[in-house]
């Protein structure tokens, strides 16, 4: 009889539980009848057990419950507004654009003339967090079905680069491309406001400076001018770098007037000068056709003036190869 009263007294409280208005009947599921059912019983304390493992089921059935009523409702739901990110944008943008009006009236990058034309040495870019490295990309012939593998991160306590890889000469099996093996890091385009391009101007010096570490292998340095011209798009600037290895840092200094014309990596005939007030960027090349590890560590890389260096261009031309210089 005890058990017919508990089964009935059970069926009488689910029923009670269970008579929602029309309007939230569709929002209940059995899991709130449960905890209906489950609300209105009375804890039945069970033979054998502390009153501390009492408590302790209690609250995890209390959490169980609070788990099991934790619907979001469509109101607490955040909405992405495309108009909103559009004006952020916007207003992003022209603020960069005063930004540049107002620094263009002060001076070159918003300094004083007067600083800039005493200037002698100038560190463009250097290392010292992640967003040193967000200015690079690195690329590899992996873009042409070649197995190289290059990355790029943070060195030891945040003070240089650190490129390193696996290089290997090993020709992509696409029935195309019968040479491969270069790995390679690029600085980015500089952008100004509403994503146009910038370029740096070095006119006023007249030598690369460069601290690395390397491991003894030669790499070229590439540097691109700034043009629009899709005929140029492959051409650059290039000179050998040659490192020692070992653990010693060295300084390596570079006249501009020693690079050489180049155009889809084929040193070209008819030699130009590089023109310093239209740089948009600087890359390093490796290429040397010997498979294995690599690795190049940067501290920074700068310009200067060397006052020595008085060599305005190191290549000859002939009015054959080059007629326009001689017009």
């Amino acid at each position: 009889m005890a058990l017919v009263y508990k089964l009935l007294n059970g069926t009488y409280l689910l029923r009670k539980c269970l008579k929602p208005s029309v309007a939230s009947r569709p929002f209940l599921n059995t899991r709130f009848a449960d905890y209906c059912s489950s609300s209105l019983q009375k804890p039945v304390a069970t033979p054998g057990k502390t009153f501390s493992q009492r408590n302790t089921e209690g609250d995890l059935q209390d959490h169980q419950r609070e788990v099991d009523l934790d619907i979001i409702s469509p109101e607490e739901k955040h909405e992405v507004s495309f108009d909103k990110a559009i004006k952020d944008e916007m207003k992003d943008h022209f603020r960069r654009l005063k930004d540049d009006i107002v620094n263009h009236w002060i001076g070159p990058e918003g300094r004083p003339l007067h600083e800039v034309l005493l200037e002698q040495a100038k560190v463009v870019w250097q290392f010292r967090g992640k967003e040193d490295l967000d200015k690079w990309i690195v690329t590899s012939d992996k873009t042409i079905g070649g197995r190289s593998e290059v990355f790029l991160k943070m060195g030891k306590n945040n003070q240089s680069a650190l490129l390193y890889g696996t290089l290997s000469s090993a020709a992509p099996q696409d029935g195309e491309s019968g040479r491969s093996g270069y790995c390679a890091m690029i600085s980015r385009i500089p952008r100004g406001p509403f994503e146009r391009k910038r370029s740096y101007d070095w006119s006023q010096f007249n030598t690369l400076y460069l601290r690395v570490r390397g491991d003894g292998r030669p790499w070229m340095v590439n540097i691109r001018e700034d043009t629009d011209i899709i005929q140029r798009k492959n051409q650059m600037y290039s000179y050998f770098m040659f490192t020692r290895g070992g653990p010693y840092w060295q300084e390596v200094k570079i006249p501009f007037s020693k690079f050489f014309f180049s155009n889809q990596g084929r040193i070209r005939d008819a030699q130009y000068q590089l023109m310093l007030d239209k740089i948009s960027s600087i890359g390093f090349t490796l290429a040397d056709k010997v498979d294995g590890p690599f690795f190049l560590e940067i501290d920074f890389i700068g310009v200067f003036t060397d006052p020595a260096h008085t060599e305005e261009f190191a290549y000859e031309n002939s009015p054959l190869l080059n007629p326009r210089l001689f017009k």
